[in-house]
């Protein structure tokens, strides 16, 4: 059971996957940073605010001893839209990606194989030339 176990997780495409996995976890790390950092600041010129504190306050709360608001209920949609920003712009990368490999794939099985031999068409004509003689 452990061979296979070991043959399995060595298979190429298993690794493949894992390495995907982690590069991508990476990326979005990347993605999220670059949203926050650059797109979420620039959008909230907009607004006056930063992209992600925009909420739609549906009933007001009371600021404790801290000042944090307690019992408020909100819709964060400035969180939500910066989290679909981070999706697309993920989905678009993981695309542009797995076009350039299909491409690449494509080119590979597309190269002509080299012409094994006679076909069976010209060994006929050979043995009907011969036989003619």
């Amino acid at each position: 059971m452990l061979k296979e176990f070991k043959e399995f997780a060595m298979k190429g495409s298993l690794i493949d996957i894992a390495v995907g996995f982690v590069m991508g976890a990476a990326f979005k790390e990347v993605v999220t940073a670059f949203t926050g950092g650059i797109v979420s600041p620039l959008v909230g010129l907009i607004f006056n605010s930063d992209l992600k504190d925009l909420k739609y306050v549906i009933t007001e709360g009371a600021a404790n001893a801290q000042g944090v608001v307690e019992g408020e209920v909100a819709v964060l949609w400035g969180t939500f839209v910066t989290n679909v920003i981070d999706f697309i712009i993920v989905a678009f990368v993981m695309f542009m990606v797995i076009k350039g490999i299909n491409k690449m794939k494509k080119k590979e099985e597309e190269a002509p194989a080299p012409p094994a031999g006679p076909t069976d068409n010209d060994l006929l004509s050979e043995i009907r030339d011969l036989l003619k003689k």
